[in-house]
């Protein structure tokens, strides 16, 4: 286990080992579509689940910044696994989001104690989940398509509509509950190791004193409480960013060790990695991709400066500001890291289609999770401030 005295260089070279190992065997792993136990208790003996968690409690006691970037290099071994950190890292920042001091600290504490492992069954595109009260308790049921982490999560997040009313409230619930049963069904070419699939919530009974930021069953927003999409959108950006890394580098190695030099071009090399094109087309992508790592980590700055100060000093010029800001990124990586899974087969030649080879993952991933909501809608809110100057509104998607 790492201890809570690391600085962030440490944990970027404890999350680089990490993904070394996970990218021994992706591709097999990927093929072979089974519940990433294994994964996950190798992110929990790392260390890695318990990075933003208090030191008090054994936590690292690292900055968001800092988590974006392990994200991003867990990603660069394994997507799937670098999606699984990076909503359990905004699924246990949740309760700093909406809830009260006192329900934060007895979340991070058992958290971070017990290396517990978030999932979260918050899908918006479905109806909310529907929640009436009894007595002390409030009880949740319905059906959510997705819910990613399922089977290896420890805590899941809930969010419903309250019967009767249009309060929403979230809540922080055991994984492994006979009212909560996972389907099994999550069986997408890409980010296939995620544990996505659907989930039925019946009967889940969560003590009003647990319901996240109400205070005599009533919720004071802030702000602040909006960041939450913001936040995941740049864990989208960054593991799309370690995936379209884990493209670069994979198909680099492939031809420097496998691919032949064409012998009928007239300038005639006597290897791949000495030919014009080759070259040509490695420096394009590597410099798109330095771009867009620069745009990232320039919006994981910003966003981590305000998630880490007092929730009340957040204004809405600031919180939109950074919610654009972020867009952009995330439509640059999509862009860029699409083009880099597509352009690598040019420059591994016809063999590196081999499924053993597994080259086709880094696309399949990156366009499966990139349709999660449109880009053309990140498109439109960075013009919309660039041209018009506004702010998007907050919604479940912006």
């Amino acid at each position: 286990m790492v201890t809570a005295e690391k600085g962030a260089a440490e944990w970027l070279a404890v999350a680089k080992d990490v993904a070394d190992k996970l990218a021994v065997d992706a591709a097999e792993r990927d093929r072979a579509n089974e519940t990433p136990y294994a994964e996950v208790r190798l992110l929990k003996e790392a260390g890695l689940v318990t990075l933003l968690g208090p030191p008090e409690h054994g936590g690292g006691g690292q900055s968001w910044d800092t988590a974006y970037r392990v994200i991003r290099e867990v990603a660069r071994g394994d997507g799937s696994i670098g999606q699984l950190l990076g909503y359990h890292y905004l699924w246990a920042w949740a309760a700093r989001l909406v809830a009260t001091e006192a329900q934060i600290a007895a979340v991070e504490e058992l958290y971070t104690s017990e290396n517990y492992l978030f999932g979260g069954a918050v899908n918006p595109r479905d109806g909310d989940l529907a929640i009436v009260e009894d007595g002390d308790e409030i009880v949740y049921n319905g059906r959510k398509s997705f819910s990613t982490g399922s089977k290896v999560s420890d805590l899941t997040v809930l969010e419903g509509v309250l019967d009767g009313t249009e309060d929403h409230i979230f809540a922080i619930v055991p994984s492994a509950q006979e009212g909560i049963v996972f389907h099994d069904d999550w069986d997408n070419i890409g980010q296939r190791l995620t544990e996505s699939g659907s989930v039925s919530i019946t009967g889940v009974r969560v003590p009003w004193a647990s319901a996240a930021g109400y205070v005599d069953k009533e919720f004071r927003p802030l702000t602040y409480n909006t960041l939450n999409v913001p936040a995941i959108q740049l864990v989208f950006a960054n593991f799309y960013l370690g995936i379209a890394q884990g493209a670069l580098e994979t198909a680099a190695a492939y031809t420097r060790g496998h691919t032949r030099a064409w012998p009928y071009g007239g300038d005639n090399k006597e290897s791949a990695a000495e030919e014009w094109y080759v070259l040509d087309a490695y420096g394009d992508l590597q410099a798109k991709l330095w771009a867009a790592e620069a745009l990232v980590d320039k919006a994981g700055a910003a966003i981590s400066r305000v998630l880490h100060a007092p929730r009340e000093e957040l204004t809405p010029q600031a919180r939109g500001e950074i919610a654009v800001l972020i867009a952009a990124a995330k439509q640059r990586v999509i862009d860029t890291g699409l083009e880099i899974g597509t352009r690598v087969f040019e420059v591994t030649g016809a063999r590196a289609s081999a499924s053993k080879v597994g080259l086709d993952r880094f696309w399949r991933n990156l366009r499966t999770h990139s349709l999660h909501d449109p880009v053309a809608y990140k498109r439109r809110e960075v013009g919309a401030y660039t041209l018009l100057g506004e702010l998007p509104e907050p919604t479940w998607y912006t």
